[in-house]
């Protein structure tokens, strides 16, 4: 059974999602912050982690920081944020995916599954100019140096090389690595994109903005 970390301060939103995702066949460990939920990680392997943004002592910032320093598991922020700001702070720590309070526990409970799913991944190599890919391994490098992705950008990446050379609308995207439960819009592509490019260094050039209809991988 695959287990899930739940790190969130409030008390009623611990238990609600804890019985709804163990309905669901998901196991459902709980922590009350993020001193608490660093304890368990250390003890423990997870599929994914919920993890809300605004707790004391420690926030989920500081507790993606601390994963991401030992850890691909995939993150899935809850939080009562929307700007773009708090977005790509989150995805620059590691994050894979956001979902806005209130929010659906059968979108959520998709969202997890799909993040879970994705993050297992295929057994072929890619490569593509200065960048490979190992998607049984999740390990990208770029001209043989491995580089740190999130499963998030691991993904999107293994999507572009799928499909080199041809032209990928952000709609075209959103359902290929996001899923079709994804209820935001299509900047998600560009805050992600422009996050890959960064993490891939001067090969993140080959990943070509095509105006007004998305995004294309290319050797050079």
């Amino acid at each position: 059974m695959e287990t899930i970390l739940v790190v969130e301060d409030e008390k009623r939103i611990r238990d609600i999602v804890r019985d709804y995702f163990t309905a669901h066949g998901l196991g459902c460990d709980l922590a009350r912050d993020g001193a608490e939920a660093l304890d368990l990680l250390r003890d423990h392997d997870y599929d994914a982690i919920l993890l809300d943004v605004f707790m004391p002592n420690l926030d989920g910032f500081q507790v993606c920081r601390a994963v991401r320093q030992r850890s691909q598991v995939p993150i899935l922020f809850l939080t009562a944020l929307g700007n773009e700001e708090d977005m790509l702070r989150g995805y620059a720590l590691g994050c894979d995916d956001y979902v806005t309070k209130p929010f659906s526990l059968a979108v959520l409970l998709a969202k997890t599954r799909a993040l879970i799913r994705r993050g297992r991944g295929g057994s072929e190599a890619l490569a593509c100019g200065a960048v490979s890919l190992d998607p049984g391994r999740r390990t990208c490098t770029v001209e043989g140096r491995e580089i740190k992705l999130s499963p998030r950008e691991f993904d999107l990446l293994e999507c572009l090389l799928r499909n080199q050379g041809q032209v990928l609308s952000r709609a075209q995207l959103l359902d290929k690595v996001w899923g079709l439960d994804f209820q935001g819009d299509d900047r998600a592509v560009d805050v992600r994109i422009r996050s890959l490019r960064a993490a891939l260094g001067e090969a993140g050039k080959q990943i070509k903005t095509v105006f007004k209809a998305g995004y294309r991988m290319e050797e050079g």
